[in-house]
């Protein structure tokens, strides 16, 4: 399945993504939220063969989760950023966290913040949690996963390099992208085969395949609910490859009327407008 939460008819709403628009679910499921629809997948499963309720162009697509309970992000998850940047391995995953409120959807417009010189993109695959656990091991992971979508995890990096804590440059208000939508596990081909690909005014800036990893998604889940539980609509953006713009000589960071598409095999792509922070 493919699913989404959207806003139309004046309504924030989630539903199904199918072959001629969205089927509405928040018409026949009680959960309020998609968030909350994860306790009952069967009940999402009864409905794909309906009628679309919605055309995709006739929506504005919200963030997959807008209510996420926690966001995390990892740094240096790929060994051709990692190469790319002459650091060794890490013992352990690096992570940071951002806050929910800081989402945007497919469509809508990154926030240059007015604080920053440096705003840069981050293509990345975003693993959205099914089910709550606590100490879970790699070779369980698996199973506690949703699905996957698109995600921009945009930064300030000049707010990157004011501490040795990056909680405040995830912090920004409308710099983080997911979307279009969320696409199922059982539904998503084997992911070290599918290919990340960001393109900035439709330039090829970053190219990988998630093969590439160098924590795989398993054990990030294990670690991270080592020390925190994670329940259903948890987000953990697995990193970006090598290719940002602060790596580019000369620099290339984002400004106003840029547009930035974030695509992965199995998922489809994700595209953001930038305007500057009023």
């Amino acid at each position: 399945m493919k699913l989404c939460s959207f806003r139309a008819a004046g309504r924030d709403r989630y539903g199904i993504v199918v072959d001629h628009g969205i089927v509405d679910a928040t018409r026949h499921i009680s959960a309020s939220s998609l968030r909350q629809a994860f306790s009952d997948f069967r009940a999402l499963e009864a409905i794909t063969n309906r009628e679309a309720d919605f055309a995709l162009e006739a929506v504005e697509f919200l963030p997959v989760i807008p209510d996420a309970g926690k966001i995390f992000s990892v740094l240096l998850n790929y060994e051709s950023l990692r190469l790319e940047q002459g650091r060794p391995k890490l013992q352990y995953p690096h992570l940071l966290t951002r806050f929910p409120d800081t989402q945007i959807g497919h469509g809508g417009a990154l926030q240059k913040p007015r604080a920053s010189a440096e705003f840069d993109y981050e293509g990345e695959l975003a693993v959205v949690i099914g089910r709550s656990g606590r100490d879970i091991s790699a070779a369980e992971a698996t199973d506690y996963i949703a699905g996957y979508t698109c995600c921009n995890d945009a930064t300030p990096r000049d707010w990157m390099r004011h501490s040795r804590h990056f909680t405040l440059a995830k912090s920004f208000p409308k710099t983080g992208a997911f979307g279009p939508w969320l696409v199922t596990r059982d539904a998503m081909p084997d992911l070290g085969d599918c290919r990340l690909t960001t393109l900035l005014n439709g330039q090829v800036m970053q190219n990988a395949v998630l093969g590439d990893f160098t924590y795989p998604i398993s054990e990030l889940i294990s670690y991270i609910s080592r020390a925190t539980p994670l329940s259903e609509g948890d987000i953990i953006c697995t990193g970006t490859p090598a290719g940002c713009g602060y790596k580019r000589s000369p620099p290339c960071f984002l400004k106003a009327e840029d547009t930035v598409s974030v695509s992965i095999t199995g998922i489809g792509t994700l595209t953001n407008s930038v305007v500057d922070e009023n």
